[in-house]
């Protein structure tokens, strides 16, 4: 006599739900796709997003002469060793990883495709935020607009000697500034991409008839991640407000000890709602850049990976 063996809550025979092992091979190839990405094109997205945040005021052609004028191309990559190396890095050996075990065991429990996608990029949102982006964010965004130090002739501290002068002076939280108001931009930011990310796919299935779980294309994924990524920028003004709390910037108006709650209202009262949503466009363009490193490299880079371990990868890119 035969048992059949039932399926959890929420989930489908068709859509069987198959835990992913944890694999070195999965996070190298997640660590490698975020390290090619925030070399290429990413670093420069970032610097202008973060001087259009700082400073409110400039346009965008004058944001990209103001780095240009801060070190020429080297400019557009300040910040980018080793801050933005191990942020990358740690993004696909945390974030990836938490996200993706919360969203399986949401599903299990009978989360919809769309509510495990949002639970999954919250958890590991905030578990990365809290672990590492802290004090990386922190300092990009220093190194970043500290650049008023380089203009009155003096020449700035090197990334290391910042990072010990704030260490020494304010500790841990010190170059943990703003780790709050980025958690909360982690949490928001990584549950909107993965959820709309997961409904655009859906709507792309019905669109195409591949709601029996068929492979998406190479353009299908990079639409439906593009679109996920896209549409979470609804929270800029939360990054906004994580760079103006760990930026350098000297203005006696500013609130001294700063908080998500005063920090909002500084920039408010002083840019309007518009101030808000500086640097909203480079933003949008650097997750369309993400999502086209994730899926056009994503094959080459999973069989380069599976050389070098003998390793089958098995997570999604």
């Amino acid at each position: 006599m035969s048992t059949a063996t039932a399926a959890p809550s929420g989930v489908t025979p068709e859509n069987h739900l198959e835990k992913k092992p944890i694999k070195f091979s999965n996070l190298l190839l997640g660590a490698g796709l975020n390290m090619f990405e925030v070399t290429t094109l990413g670093q420069p997205l970032e610097v202008c997003k973060t001087h259009l945040a700082a400073n409110r005021g400039d346009s965008f052609a004058s944001a990209l002469r103001s780095i240009w004028n801060r070190g020429g191309v080297l400019g557009f990559y300040q910040g980018l060793i080793p801050w933005a190396w191990i942020e990358a890095s740690t993004k696909g050996a945390v974030l990836l990883f938490v996200a993706s075990e919360t969203e399986y065991y949401a599903r299990v429990a009978g989360a919809s495709q769309f509510g495990g996608g949002i639970l999954g990029g919250m958890t590991g949102g905030v578990v990365q935020a809290y672990a590492t982006m802290g004090f990386c964010t922190c300092m990009k965004t220093v190194e970043i607009t500290q650049h008023k130090i380089a203009a009155s002739g003096v020449k700035p501290p090197s990334t290391f000697a910042t990072f010990m002068g704030i260490y020494q002076k304010e500790g841990i939280r010190g170059i943990n500034k703003g780790v709050n108001a980025v958690a909360i931009r982690q949490m928001t930011n990584w549950g909107s991409r993965f959820g709309l990310s997961r409904l655009a796919e859906q709507g792309i299935r019905r669109v195409t008839n591949k709601e029996q779980g068929e492979a998406l294309s190479a353009l299908e994924k990079i639409t439906a991640s593009a679109l996920g990524g896209g549409l979470s920028a609804w929270n800029q003004p939360i990054e906004v407000i994580r760079v103006e709390m760990q930026s350098k910037k000297e203005d006696p108006n500013r609130p001294k000890k700063m908080t998500v709650g005063n920090t909002f209202k500084y920039i408010y009262d002083n840019n309007g709602f518009r101030g808000l949503y500086r640097g909203v466009m480079p933003r949008i363009g650097l997750s369309v850049w993400q999502t086209v490193c994730m899926v056009a490299m994503g094959d080459m880079a999973k069989t380069y990976v599976e050389k070098l371990t003998g390793d089958k990868v098995t997570a999604k890119h």
